[in-house]
């Protein structure tokens, strides 16, 4: 066993865990936070995506104890005071989803690849959304409302940062 601190959602959790627990089942069992996939276990699928300090892993793939110190964030914390991250949202009004188990590893996904394309200063089209989503798989969609969830968003989270400057 050892002893690890992590920050999850901002708040610090610390936590004697097993050596070879991975993040995915470390944010499920120990945590109960349960909006984190795991529909592969083969890094195949996405649906485990979270962040780690501020950039998209597949918590399947990432052992825990690896993770002292860091800054976690799930699906359950990317809202704030009740209201759903611009993401969220989009997915909600765009119908991004079906059956709802890729949905969290999709806005976490799609979060990652706004924030990535804003910072680089990088134009987000619909042809390098479908490349940036190849490691998320949707098996009820095809894709169309979730890309154009991630657009919306994207135009949304744009003007949230320019009015933060």
């Amino acid at each position: 066993m050892t002893t690890i601190t992590v920050s999850v959602n901002g708040k610090a959790v610390t936590r004697d865990i097993s050596d070879n627990t991975l993040l995915s089942d470390f944010l499920r069992e120990d945590l109960r936070l349960t909006g984190t996939h795991v529909g592969c276990d083969t890094s195949q699928c996405g649906a485990c995506v979270v962040h780690v300090d501020g950039t998209a892993v597949k918590s399947c793939t990432a052992l825990a104890v690896s993770l002292d110190g860091a800054n976690v964030t799930t699906v359950e914390g990317v809202s704030t005071g009740g209201d759903l991250h611009p993401m969220q949202r989009a997915f909600n009004d765009n119908h991004g989803l079906q059956c709802g188990f890729c949905t969290p590893g999709m806005i976490m996904a799609g979060i990652d690849i706004v924030n990535r394309y804003q910072a680089e200063g990088k134009t987000l089209t619909e042809d390098a959304i479908r490349a940036e989503l190849e490691g998320n798989i949707c098996r009820c969609t095809g894709y169309h409302n979730i890309v154009r969830s991630i657009e919306d968003a994207a135009a949304e989270m744009a003007g949230m940062s320019k009015a933060a400057e």
